[in-house]
């Protein structure tokens, strides 16, 4: 799944366009690595995103293509 998608079906971003501006402003890396918005993203893959106030760590739990409100938390662990 592509990093952007994932962000906005986990609801940690609220639009993937927005999804997308953070990536490709070099906001978002994957195990270590800034990545573009058409990265892949895998299950057990750590994600981090510099947020204006902070930074968020998370692991990738699940990778479902359809997400409901509920379900969006269950995709992710937050380390930090």
């Amino acid at each position: 799944m592509r990093i952007d998608k994932f962000l906005k079906n986990a609801r940690i971003i609220k639009r993937r366009t927005v999804g997308k501006a953070a990536c490709d402003g070099g906001r978002v890396s994957i195990n270590g690595k800034v990545v573009k918005a058409g990265a892949q993203v895998n299950i057990g893959d750590t994600v981090s995103i510099a947020f204006g106030d902070g930074n968020m760590t998370v692991e990738v739990l699940a990778l479902p293509e359809h997400v409901t409100k509920d379900m969006s938390e269950s995709m992710y662990r937050i380390i930090s």
